[in-house]
């Protein structure tokens, strides 16, 4: 009878063959799919565990993303569902969630700073006062939310914020909030085109965090990454940078005086968009790298100097 450790050993030779880039690790993620559990590679899977198995295989083999086969993805903390409705989250947005979280906590600290401030000078009336604001807490805005995974990383690790997720597409937004409620619903999500104007909250925001497409036209792509939304991938012009260039505008319409956009982005997209962040009345302008130095986020103070 073939073993669990037999079937990961074809299994990762058959991944291999077919360009897949983490063979092994996709054959034990298959595995643990199938069997509902992580299986003992001694024993030997049950018939209907090893058809399910051959049968995740064979689409994995044929490209399809793992994220895709099993329905699960992480991000930072969480465990999210994950559909072809929204993009798979990857390494490098967790560094852009990493910056917007950093600036969140900023703004929570600044907040109680100033409420304790409000308590001391002004007495009860400014006690009760600064009780309000504190219950309000800062803003966060996450413009194209997708799975909504920024956003919950940001509402489950600095609770003390609100945090508004904004998409124009039902399908992703419906994602977001399965994965929303998997947490207790922390984020508020709105059905709305980031290309259209958001007057309620202008300069109300104090943290916006956008994952925008930004991929330039004639880009070469793994199949993996063709598997997603193509309204989430082609940033638009001939640079890629239509969309990325709209977003910081529309971030500079929602950010109060101080407030910060940490924008993800292609990594020859850096130049322009700090050049362009500072006609929106952006100070403070600089690129940010990911885990390997390349450079994949702006991150900009809006309106101080």
């Amino acid at each position: 009878m073939t073993t669990w450790a037999e079937l990961l050993a074809g299994a990762t030779a058959q991944l291999t063959a077919a360009g897949v880039d983490s063979p092994a690790a996709d054959a034990r993620w298959l595995a643990e799919a199938a069997a509902g559990k992580r299986p003992d590679p001694r024993t030997t899977p049950p018939p209907a565990q090893r058809e399910l198995f051959t049968r995740y295989l064979a689409r994995r083999a044929a490209r399809e993303p793992l994220q895709h086969i099993t329905g699960r993805m992480y991000f930072r903390y969480l465990e999210l569902v994950s559909t072809p409705d929204a993009l798979i989250v990857r390494p490098e947005t967790e560094i852009v969630a990493e910056r917007a979280i950093a600036a969140a906590r900023a703004c929570v600290a600044a907040h109680t700073r100033g409420n304790g401030t409000a308590r001391g000078n002004d007495g009860a009336a400014a006690a009760r006062n600064g009780a309000a604001g504190q219950q309000a807490g800062p803003l966060v805005v996450d413009l194209g939310t997708g799975s909504g995974a920024i956003a919950l990383s940001i509402a489950t690790e600095v609770p003390a914020v609100r945090v508004i997720g904004v998409d124009t597409d039902p399908r992703a937004l419906h994602l977001a909030t399965t994965n929303n409620a998997r947490y207790g619903s922390p984020v508020t999500f709105l059905h709305h085109d980031v290309t259209e104007p958001l007057p309620e909250l202008d300069h109300a925001v104090d943290v916006v965090v956008a994952n925008p497409p930004y991929i330039p036209p004639d880009t070469p792509v793994s199949a993996e990454v063709r598997a997603d939304p193509a309204r989430a991938l082609w940033g638009g012009g001939a640079d890629g940078l239509d969309l990325p260039r709209l977003f910081v505008a529309r971030a500079a319409q929602l950010l109060r005086g101080g407030g910060i956009l940490v924008l993800e982005h292609a990594e020859t997209q850096s130049a322009p968009l700090r050049e362009y962040a500072r006609t929106q009345g952006f100070t403070r302008v600089a690129t940010g790298r990911d885990l390997a130095g390349r450079e994949r986020f702006l991150e900009a103070e809006y309106g101080h100097l």
